[in-house]
């Protein structure tokens, strides 16, 4: 198996990836100061093609061959991103229809292509029985707009069932599967679902298990895909026809915080090299594949802001930017931290100046949860300078409340 990439060893956590000259970072080969003068406003998201590329290409040489990789569009459906994905990777999965037409317009093969997610609307089932995708079939009510438009545009639906199984993905930062959940059909009720398929004119592809996110421990990611494969095997007795796609999930996490370790990607490949050797035996007509989104893209970007204010307040240090929660709401810690945590930081014009000071960096928003880094050692900052938030390629812009307090929108360029 070739080695991978240095920053997916175990242990190992890269804060920046960037690399630093004259005290700038370089984000696809460009000063800081020369790309913000080039996109021409603040805040903005950077997206560095170089350092995504490499990260997708290392994860593949270390990837068993048999096993498919897909982009989960969600973490960063940037259209640019997007295209650069498509030459990357196997395939990719979607969220919504708006995220299909992203994924149509990259040049994507929609054969390669599936659809997840709860309270899918009509309209958007249609589009993608249109466009040849799999969707991954949430609830049996989807079925009867499923056949309706199957009927009416002469195709036959390309479904895959995704199972809520009975056991979930421990130690991850979103538990997407066991117990009570709206994701997904309850595996003891897959068999009548499957039987329901089999009365109509469907394209039965699979199933999709997708147990969990953000996780940085393998032996829990070695579980929950041994599980899978078994369930999948069991489901396979009932369906109407062989099973041609099981969609392992994905749940490699990143490490943001102090104290974080990188998860430890060898034993995970050895064991889907194992899963994959046995579903060649279980399930012979079955594509196997792994969907990340975070972990491919997180390391490549930068949310860059401009101090428009330094201010002391009893005693502490304030750097307020001209962005904020409104831009970045998982880096002020209110996209899913119970308790907040400090994404990376640094004043990127000022990178490699040793810490002077410790300050806390806030946007612009009259509201105390407009944090950005909170008691940050940092080299003294100037209102000019830029504050930089790292490892932000992925659940950034699409995922915050661009509209809240009416400022301006930031930009997004992948360079």
């Amino acid at each position: 198996m070739n080695a991978p990439n240095p920053a997916l060893a175990p242990g190992t956590v890269i804060a920046n990836p960037f690399p630093i000259e004259n005290g700038q970072l370089l984000i696809g080969g460009m000063p800081l100061e020369r790309l913000a003068a080039r996109v021409g406003s603040t805040p903005f998201f950077a997206y560095d093609r170089t350092i995504i590329s490499a990260h997708v290409r290392a994860l593949r040489a270390a990837l068993p061959r048999e096993i498919d990789l897909h982009y989960a569009m969600k973490a960063n459906p940037m259209p640019a991103v997007v295209q650069m994905m498509v030459g990357l990777v196997d395939g990719l999965d979607l969220a919504s229809a708006g995220e299909m037409k992203v994924a149509l317009d990259a040049g994507a093969d929609p054969a390669e292509m599936s659809f997840a997610g709860p309270g899918k609307r009509p309209i958007e089932l249609w589009q993608a029985v249109a466009a040849g995708v799999t969707i991954n079939l949430e609830s049996p009510h989807e079925l009867d707009a499923l056949l309706a438009a199957g009927k009416a545009l002469g195709v036959k639906p390309r479904v895959a069932v995704r199972v809520n199984p009975d056991f979930e993905l421990k130690a991850s930062g979103m538990k997407m599967a066991g117990g009570p959940k709206q994701f997904g059909i309850d595996a003891e009720q897959v068999p009548e679902v499957l039987a329901e398929i089999g009365r109509h004119p469907i394209e039965f592809r699979g199933f999709h298990v997708y147990s969990g996110s953000q996780n940085l421990k393998a032996e829990a990611l070695c579980d929950a895909q041994r599980k899978t494969l078994e369930l999948a095997v069991r489901l396979a007795a009932d369906a109407p026809a062989p099973v041609r796609m099981l969609n392992l999930g994905g749940g490699f996490g990143v490490p943001y915080f102090p104290g974080d370790q990188s998860l430890d990607l060898l034993p995970v490949m050895d064991n889907l090299r194992a899963v994959a050797a046995d579903a060649r035996v279980r399930l012979p007509q079955a594509k196997l594949m792994i969907e990340l989104g975070r972990y491919l893209v997180a390391h490549g970007g930068v949310y860059v802001t401009r101090i428009v204010d330094r201010k002391v307040s009893r005693g502490h240090t304030f750097l307020v930017t001209d962005g904020g929660l409104n831009h970045h709401l998982a880096a002020s810690g209110n996209f899913g931290q119970v308790i907040r945590k400090n994404y990376p930081a640094l004043i990127g014009n000022r990178a490699d100046a040793p810490a002077e000071e410790e300050a806390s960096i806030v946007g612009p928003l009259c509201t105390p949860l407009d944090l950005l880094g909170d008691h940050l050692k940092l080299p003294r900052a100037k209102v000019g300078d830029f504050a930089c938030v790292l490892l932000s390629g992925a659940y950034g812009y699409t995922s915050s409340p661009l509209q809240f307090l009416s400022h301006p929108h930031p930009l997004e360029v992948l360079v």
